[in-house]
C-alpha cells in the first residue's frame, strides 16, 4: 500500500530537526510513514517502510527480491533452505538474488514495534558503482551465497535517516534521494560484505549467472523444468550449475521450484478463494495427492486446514503486506 504524503502533520513530524541518536530518529521517521502495521511503498523508488507491533507466532513464507534491509527497532529471523539469519538494529541483511524465504518478526510490541526499511537493489546500479569503488578490479572472492549479514555502522544508519528526510521536502525525492541511495550502496560496497555484494552486478559472476536461472524459474515455475536447459542458460555444465545453485540459494533447482509453487498456491487459495485442487493445477501439479502431500510437509498441515486457519488468524491483506516487509 502507498503511504500518504500529502499530510502537513506527517511532513512536520518527519522533518523535525533534533540531536536525537540516529537510530531513534530513523525509528521515528519510519513510524511517521508507517502509521499502522503493514508495509508501505514510499515515494523513493524501491524504498519501503514496515511496522509490526507483535511477534509472529509462525513464519510467513514469501519471495524476497534482491534488497537491503535496515532495522531501526525490533528484530527478525529469516530462514533460507536450512540456513537461519537473525538481524536487528545492529545488523544489516542483504539478499543478492530472489529467494523464497520463511520470515518471522521475533522482537516487537505495541509500545516498541518492529520498524524497518527495505531498499530494492538494482544489479545495473551495483555494477555502475562497483567501477568507482573498485577502480582496479574486484579482489577474488570464493564464497558464493545469496544472503549476507553485516554490522550496521553509524554512517549507514545516518544515510538511511537522510533518505527518509527527503520525503518531507518538496523536490528532495527527485533531486537528492538518488544521491543518498548511491551513498548507501557505496557504503554497502565498502562494507565487510561489499566484495560479495558486488558479484550481483557482474554478468559473468557465478551469483549473476545463477540469478539468470532464478529469473527463469520465477517466470516459469508452473512448467516442467529441465536442469540441462537451466545450466545452459547460466553458461555452466550441469554439475557446476548444481554446485553453484546450491551454494548460492542453499536449495537444489528442483526444491527452489517446488517452494515457489507451494508459496504461490497458498497465495491463490488465501487471496483468490481458489480451492486446493485448482490451486495445485494452476502452479503445475498434475497430481492432487502429491500437491497435498508436499504442501502438508512444507507448511505443516493440509491445504484446506491451513487456509482455514490463516483466514481466521490473519486479516485478508495480512499475507500480502508481509510480502513487502523488510
Amino acid at each position: 500500500m502507498k503511504s500518504g504524503n500529502n499530510s502537513s502533520r506527517l511532513h512536520a513530524e518527519a522533518g523535525v530537526v533534533s540531536s536525537e541518536p540516529d537510530l531513534t530518529k530513523l525509528a521515528r521517521l519510519i513510524r511517521a510513514y508507517a502509521p499502522h502495521d503493514g508495509s508501505f511503498e514510499l515515494r523513493v523508488p524501491g524504498l519501503y517502510a514496515s511496522r509490526f507491533s507483535r511477534i509472529n507466532r509462525e513464519c510467513a513464507h514469501v519471495l524476497r527480491l534482491p534488497s537491503l534491509c535496515i532495522v531501526a527497532q525490533g528484530a527478525k529471523t529469516v530462514i533460507v533452505g536450512q540456513e537461519v539469519y537473525e538481524y536487528d538494529a545492529s545488523r544489516l541483511l542483504v539478499f543478492s538474488v530472489a529467494l523464497p524465504i520463511a520470515a518471522q518478526v521475533t522482537q516487537a510490541s505495541v509500545a516498541e514495534p518492529y520498524l524497518a526499511l527495505r531498499l530494492d537493489l538494482d544489479p545495473r546500479k551495483i555494477a555502475e558503482l562497483v567501477l568507482k569503488v573498485f577502480p582496479h578490479g574486484l579482489p577474488p572472492v570464493q564464497e558464493r551465497r545469496a544472503v549476507y549479514v553485516t554490522p550496521a555502522d553509524a554512517s549507514m544508519v545516518n544515510a538511511a535517516t537522510r533518505l527518509m528526510e527527503c520525503l518531507a521536502q518538496p523536490g528532495d525525492v527527485e533531486l537528492l534521494a538518488p544521491l543518498v541511495v548511491d551513498e548507501i550502496l557505496i557504503r554497502l560496497l565498502r562494507s565487510p560484505i561489499g566484495v560479495r555484494v558486488a558479484q550481483m552486478g557482474f554478468a559473468e559472476s557465478s551469483v549473476q549467472r545463477i540469478a539468470k536461472a532464478i529469473s527463469w524459474l520465477r517466470e516459469n515455475f508452473s512448467v516442467s523444468m529441465r536442469v540441462e536447459e537451466l545450466a545452459e542458460l547460466a553458461n555452466m555444465s550441469v554439475s557446476s550449475f548444481h554446485e553453484h545453485f546450491k551454494a548460492v540459494t542453499t536449495m537444489s533447482p528442483l526444491n527452489y521450484q517446488k517452494v515457489l509453487r507451494l508459496q504461490e498456491a497458498r497465495r491463490l487459495m488465501l487471496s483468490s478463494m481458489m480451492d486446493a485442487g485448482a490451486a495445485g493445477l494452476c502452479v503445475g501439479y498434475l497430481s492432487a495427492s502429491q500437491f497435498s502431500r508436499e504442501y502438508s510437509r512444507f507448511f505443516g498441515s493440509a491445504p484446506t486446514k491451513d487456509i482455514s486457519r490463516l483466514r481466521q488468524e490473519t486479516r485478508p491483506a495480512g499475507l500480502t503486506q508481509f510480502d513487502a516487509t523488510a
